[in-house]
């Protein structure tokens, strides 16, 4: 279940709804608590100004997107590029910062079960390359 799928006249059982959060989880966050904790930290050095909610509802929306794109490693320039040309996402995630978001969920995507994170300056790096790859 994606964020963005929410009906109100869908009724679950609580089980289910349970579910379907680990579920969710557990592929936003393969690598458990500890990943969340070093993301959010991460998150929170890149954007010192969002509250963890808001960063983290952001950074989730761009991480779908970018599975959405990237089906496949090869295609990973290509979900790149399809996601800096949004001109910002449901007024959730501003176009200036696509960038940010679009790095945080590259560096997100390479890590491994080491939770080896690229610094905030590393993150912040990144994300001005992506903007001048795209001019």
């Amino acid at each position: 279940m994606a964020l963005g799928d929410f009906n109100l006249f869908v009724w679950k059982s609580k089980a289910q709804q349970e579910k379907e959060q680990e579920e969710y989880e557990s592929w936003a966050f393969p690598y458990g608590k500890p990943q969340r904790e070093k993301l959010v930290k991460l998150m929170l050095e890149v954007f010192p100004k969002e509250s963890e909610t808001t960063a983290l509802i952001s950074f989730l929306t761009c991480k779908e997107l970018y599975a959405k794109f990237c089906k496949t490693p090869e295609l990973s320039g290509y979900a790149i590029n399809k996601l800096l040309e949004m001109k910002g996402y449901k007024r959730l995630i501003r176009k200036k910062d696509m960038p940010l978001y679009v790095a945080l969920v590259v560096a997100d995507a390479r890590v491994d079960e080491n939770l080896n994170y690229p610094s905030a300056e590393e993150i912040i790096a990144m994300a001005k390359g992506f903007e001048v790859t795209k001019g």
